[in-house]
């Protein structure tokens, strides 16, 4: 699939690509191929920008569907069909793997076999043509478009003219044929060898194309779009290795030194580049610099491995579960006990908070996998948590890629909590220096998920028809939720008894472990429930605004209290003893079995919440 932008939000992996084309489309250095003469018709200003993950998302910009030849960039893929026809051991004894520096074209063989030094010069990639298995020429020409086919997920053909114009002007190859022949490493008639190369060659491919192929071979052989096996895993590491020694010639080893990528480069323009187990990279532009190679691809794949940190020998291992768990605000609620208008409208907004939970490295595959799922929803989300607590390190390069997506979802008008990101140096920068300072409406940073949580419910609420409740207005005591039902009478009864208390905001006004004897009602302002820890620290279980009881579990069992009650600001209280409680039993039964029935009707709700909670986490 290819991504496409939702309402003007285009991923920050695509946005990356876009501004690489936009940074090399003035290269104008290099000169089209002209030795074969139908390359020399080429558009020198074609310029394609294609990257596959190991997953099958597609990320493409400019000429990606101009079709051109494949030429070199065949050789590896011809090899991979001589091994599957062959065996290593046999196609050792016809073909060596040790690199030349020499140019594509050089005849160089060893002295004493006459083997081609390797398959990527030519006479290398001659000799697997002849290793190619089939009666005919015309069947092992169709076995190669067939496995070509496997890996582009689409049928391919040979582009004829082209096919023609290296075949009439192909004497150097037909001489490296009839050497090949000499040495006994072509056992048949060296011309059917060296027209299969040409066809080969000849293949009509696309950047889109070689993107797909080369993540075919991260993917260990399976096309990451069609799902469907193109050459057996165990060959995948000879391609690869091959191609990292000798893919660029007498550049190979300054490529794989700088950039980092088993590759290959054809003379129409083509590079492609293979990250194992994380993504394939195909570049088309027709100019060429001295060596063969497309300038603007040498450029465009030593940018991508410079800043999304792609290099082979510093890059975090790829993690298909770097997402731990999602869940939506409907899911999973924060500790903040709502009003039921509150509630209502949460349960109708709650699925426009997505929360994810991540996990592991975070290097450029990982962050890909992420970014992907956010954008894929974008459209449906307000508001989003992301939860670093259990992920280990993070790439600058992830890091960078991650403040695009925040930008992306800022113009969305996205509001976007991280939790639990000091511990990540390069994230901590991004936040501490960047976006709490110049989007502080939309981003916040917090050190508890349930804060955050808390954080992004108030902006959905703020945003609908319900405002949050107002911890400065002053709740009627025929308001309490625990009151609800009682006739104007029997409220009466109850308010005769309660007793108006006054708190300043940081006062204890229950300690863990004090005797029970008090039933809390909030009339004005705002308290928190803390439950101790083993570590000595305490954890908010509940946050309160007016109207709600606390203390309740002592109308039950009257044991020692077993939370710390602190006031979030200046607070009022109606407080009720339980002995006047109890004097209700024999004058007011029916008050106290409203009133019990409440309790109860509120720990039901709570005990199906934390079970929703848990069906989250299991």
């Amino acid at each position: 699939m290819n991504p496409s932008p939702k309402d003007g939000a285009a991923s920050p992996i695509q946005n990356c690509l876009a501004a690489l084309h936009a940074k090399y489309a003035a290269l104008h250095d290099g000169n089209v191929a002209t030795y074969i003469p139908e390359l020399a018709k080429a558009d020198p200003n074609w310029f394609g920008i294609c990257l596959v993950t190991a997953t099958g998302t597609v990320y493409e910009v400019g000429d990606t569907r101009q079709p051109f030849t494949i030429q070199s960039i065949s050789k590896p893929f011809v090899y991979g069909l001589a091994l599957e026809d062959h065996g290593r051991e046999h196609v050792l004894t016809k073909i060596g793997v040790e690199p030349t520096g020499d140019a594509f074209n050089s005849i160089s063989l060893d002295p004493g076999t006459g083997r081609p030094r390797n398959p990527m010069i030519n006479a290398g990639a001659i000799a697997a043509a002849g290793l190619i298995a089939g009666e005919t020429l015309a069947v092992r020409r169709q076995r190669l478009l067939d496995m070509f086919s496997r890996f582009t997920g689409r049928e391919l053909a040979v582009d004829e003219p082209v096919y023609r114009s290296e075949s009439e002007t192909g004497f150097r190859n037909r001489a490296i044929g009839y050497m090949l022949r000499n040495f006994n490493i072509l056992a048949d008639d060296p011309m059917a060898a060296a027209e299969l190369y040409f066809m080969q060659c000849s293949i009509a491919v696309t950047c889109r194309d070689l993107a797909v192929m080369a993540a075919t071979l991260a993917n260990r052989g399976v096309n990451p779009v069609t799902s469907k096996r193109a050459i057996r895993r165990e060959y995948v590491p000879s391609l690869l290795s091959v191609m990292g020694s000798c893919g660029m010639y007498d550049y190979a080893g300054e490529w794989i030194y700088k950039i980092g990528m088993p590759a290959k480069s054809g003379v129409a323009g083509g590079i492609i580049a293979v990250l194992p187990g994380q993504l394939g990279i195909g570049v088309f532009s027709p100019r060429l610099d001295p060596r063969g190679n497309s300038v603007r691809g040498i450029r465009v794949c030593e940018d991508l491995s410079r800043d999304l940190e792609l290099h082979l020998f510093d890059s975090p291992s790829a993690g298909k579960s770097v997402i731990r768990r999602k869940f939506t605000g409907v899911d999973f609620k924060s500790n903040r006990v709502r009003t039921p208008p509150e509630r209502e409208q949460l349960s109708e907004l709650g699925r426009r908070l997505k929360a994810y939970q991540l996990q592991g490295t975070l290097g450029f595959a990982n962050i890909e996998v992420i970014i992907r799922d956010i954008m894929e929803r974008v459209t449906e989300i307000d508001c989003l948590v992301l939860d670093f607590k259990q992920v280990l390190s993070m790439t600058d390069s992830a890091c960078r890629l991650l403040a695009e997506l925040f930008t992306r979802l800022f113009e969305q008008k996205t509001s976007v909590a991280v939790v639990h990101a000091g511990h990540l140096a390069s994230l901590q920068h991004l936040v501490w220096t960047g976006l709490e300072r110049h989007v502080a409406g939309q981003f916040r940073a917090f050190e508890d998920k349930d804060l955050a949580m808390e954080w992004c419910e108030n902006r959905l609420l703020a945003a609908g028809s319900v405002p949050v409740a107002d911890a400065a207005n002053l709740v009627l005591q025929s308001h309490y939720e625990l009151f609800k039902g009682l006739s104007p009478a029997e409220l009466a009864v109850v308010e005769a008894r309660l007793q108006r208390r006054t708190y300043p905001r940081g006062a204890v006004i229950i300690q863990v472990g004090s005797d029970a004897r008090e039933l809390f009602f909030l009339a004005r302002g705002g308290v928190s429930v803390l439950v101790p820890l083993a570590s000595g620290e305490s954890k908010r279980v509940a946050t309160l605004c007016p109207g709600m009881a606390f203390g309740e579990m002592a109308l039950l069992d009257g044991a020692p209290r077993s939370a710390t009650v602190l006031a979030n600001t200046a607070s009022e209280c109606d407080v009720l003893s339980l002995d006047d409680f109890d004097q209700l039993t024999g004058a007011n039964p029916q008050i106290k079995i409203v009133v019990l029935k409440n309790l109860c009707l509120g720990f039901s709700g709570k005990l199906r919440e934390a079970n929703r909670h848990l069906s989250v986490f299991d």
